[in-house]
């Protein structure tokens, strides 16, 4: 049976057709009462943006979310998990004031930044998949012990994982540093004839397995911990993993994940998709990129996958905002912009996996 996805265009002529009332009609359509019993605590997953970027979600729309659960009966807080890469939320506390930097502040969202795998992303509970890749995954400790969950995704592109949205959320974002390991598992090569020996690769990689030797960037491959922030940084593309070998192993890890993390209490969460600002990166880079195509929309349901689905078609339906370029005129804009990697297996195995199903109908609200 076809999963019911609720999508709001992004047309506006009156105040009862803002975003914020969007919002609250989508989470209005979930039904948040079914899936929130009453002064049960709540989680937001939700990502607080790499300091410098600035397409990540937009505290009032999140507030508005923070609202709606407290109207269902709920106890909301925000949470988000330790990155693997150096940068301004690699710590507990560093993230933090990047959130707070960004507006997520409890003035503005209405609701306490409880970051859920502790000080050095430490701490997590593992739980039993018997998947492909992992038998046992380690998610984050608070994500896994809150009794329900919202999860609010930027849906936008990735390097990695060809686009991020509601599953990549649950995946990386819901795992702790050793999990987020798991999930990489792989390390990256240099290109000596490429290297220009910049040495950005070098300062931001937060294994020191990176260094300079005769002028050219060196990599020691038993402390890589592939978090692949070096890929990111290189101006010359001179540090890469195999493709070929490699992303669909890494993108069904991501998955498996993903659905570790909602194994055992899919009818306590919900998914909330904002498909606007689609940049190419995720909003680790410490920047923003300009868009891919307009924006889309906003889009909810009960299934990740089915959500990110029609999240993918609608993307797929819109307009290039970069026309003349590479690949611009195809439907998938991620694989023009990307084209290494293969975004949709994440949609294809969550399927097989059973973190949903990629069938869906779409609801106008």
């Amino acid at each position: 049976m076809p999963a019911t996805v609720y999508y709001a265009d992004m047309h506006c002529r009156s105040h009862e057709d803002s975003k914020i009332a969007k919002v609250a009609r989508l989470c209005e359509a979930l039904n948040l009462k079914k899936i929130i019993k009453k002064k049960e605590l709540t989680a937001i997953k939700l990502h607080f943006g790499e300091y410098g970027n600035d397409t990540h979600l937009n505290p009032t729309l999140v507030r508005q979310v923070v609202e709606k659960i407290i109207e269902a009966g709920g106890k909301p807080f925000l949470t988000d998990t330790t990155t693997l890469y150096s940068g301004s939320r690699h710590n507990a506390v560093d993230h933090m004031q990047t959130a707070y930097a960004h507006g997520f502040t409890p003035a503005v969202v209405h609701a306490p930044v409880i970051l859920a795998d502790g000080l050095y992303g430490e701490n997590d509970t593992p739980v039993r998949i018997n998947c492909k890749h992992f038998t046992e995954v380690h998610i984050a400790t608070e994500i896994r012990r809150a009794p329900a969950m919202v999860v609010l995704s930027h849906f936008k592109g990735h390097e990695m994982a060809g686009f991020g949205g509601a599953i990549k959320n649950l995946a990386m974002g819901g795992a702790a540093v050793r999990g987020k390991k798991a999930q990489h598992a792989t390390h990256v090569t240099v290109s000596e004839k490429k290297c220009v020996g910049c040495a950005k690769c070098v300062k931001v990689c937060p294994q020191h397995a990176l260094s300079m030797k005769s002028k050219k960037s060196v990599v020691d491959i038993a402390k890589c911990i592939g978090c692949f922030e070096c890929i990111t940084v290189c101006p010359e593309k001179a540090i890469s993993i195999n493709w070929e070998t490699e992303m669909q192993p890494f993108i069904e890890r991501m998955t498996e994940y993903a659905y570790g993390t909602v194994k055992g209490r899919k009818k306590n969460i919900c998914y909330i998709n904002f498909v606007l600002n689609v940049t190419p990166d995720c909003d680790c880079a410490p920047w923003s990129d300009m868009q891919l195509v307009p924006d889309v929309g906003i889009l909810a349901s009960t299934d990740p996958v089915a959500l990110d689905q029609a999240c993918f078609d609608l993307v797929s339906k819109a307009p290039s905002l970069t026309p003349g370029t590479p690949g611009a005129d195809i439907t998938d804009k991620f694989t023009a912009r990307w084209p290494n990697t293969c975004g949709t297996v994440q949609l294809a195995y969550g399927e097989a996996v059973g973190l949903g199903s990629r069938e869906y109908k779409l609801k106008k609200v």
